[in-house]
């Protein structure tokens, strides 16, 4: 049996369960005091299946003492109507929750298709995803400086304060096309810009960090190094800030917040229009 402070979750979809995901674990995010064991079911697009998830749940339910939290994204309405009879758990249906009034709302039926949201119904937005995706790749860590006027924004920051992570989330869920290019010890003695970014100065985005955070990051990288010295990091990040600084570039601190509180930062503070939805 497990302790009352600790609780199973599972997400149950008929697609990837991306959307039940993102909508329940923004929920539990706000009960520090559990622990929760994350189970996701995808694909769960026939009666067999269905079956097949609400004896995992009750086997759960029965082996842990008490129900389970389930947050299902079901569109059959068959389906998810089983699942919430039949599972002995807590079901938070995300359909039943938002598509009836929206449906009462505009006095129309929903189409109650599966794949909507993560599909490639919408071709345009399907390519213009794997365009970022590809551009994006090309043009990580400054690998390539020839077609940076078509990148979307530029990131720019010391080594390891996460611009690859950011780029790669801003492309794959927002379809940016975006470029990072890395602010090194050459560029704080001239105090000036890399030449390659000048032409496109007003597509620039820093990131920042604190000291102590990126010593640590590099440290695992690169132990017992001076690249990874306390001392070294504090002056590349105090030269960064000071370079971006002059040179009018906005920049966030990342030493705290997520990659999706990053990437919406810098996709709110520079005004670009997300590609996919």
């Amino acid at each position: 049996m497990t302790t009352p402070s600790r609780r199973t979750v599972f997400f149950v979809s008929d697609r990837t369960g991306i959307t039940a995901e993102m909508l329940g674990n923004s929920m539990l995010v706000q009960f520090e005091q559990f622990q929760f064991d994350r189970i996701t079911i995808p694909f769960v697009d026939s009666t067999e299946k269905v079956e097949e998830v609400i004896r995992h749940i009750n086997q759960v339910a029965e082996r842990d003492g008490m129900r389970p939290i389930v947050f299902s994204s079901l569109v059959d309405e068959n389906a998810a109507e089983h699942l919430r009879e039949e599972a002995h758990a807590l079901t938070l249906d995300v359909f039943q929750v938002f598509i009836s009034p929206l449906e009462e709302e505009l006095r129309k039926r929903s189409s109650h298709a599966a794949g909507r949201s993560h599909g490639i119904a919408n071709s345009h937005e399907y390519f213009a995803r794997m365009e970022a995706i590809n551009f994006t790749q090309a043009h990580d860590d400054g690998a390539q400086t020839r077609d940076l006027p078509k990148a979307q924004v530029i990131l720019v920051g010391v080594s390891r304060c996460g611009k690859t992570p950011t780029s790669l989330y801003l492309a794959l869920q927002f379809g940016i096309r975006t470029a990072n290019f890395p602010l090194t010890p050459d560029d704080f003695v001239e105090r000036k810009l890399p030449e390659s970014l000048r032409p496109v100065r007003d597509k620039l985005f820093g990131l920042t960090i604190q000291p102590e955070r990126l010593r640590e990051i590099r440290e695992e990288r690169r132990p017992g190094s001076r690249y990874a010295s306390l001392e070294n990091c504090r002056i590349e990040v105090r030269e960064a800030e000071s370079l971006m600084e002059a040179e009018r570039i906005p920049f966030v601190d990342t030493t705290t917040k997520s990659i999706e509180e990053i990437a919406t930062t810098v996709l709110h503070r520079t005004g670009l229009r997300r590609s996919v939805f």
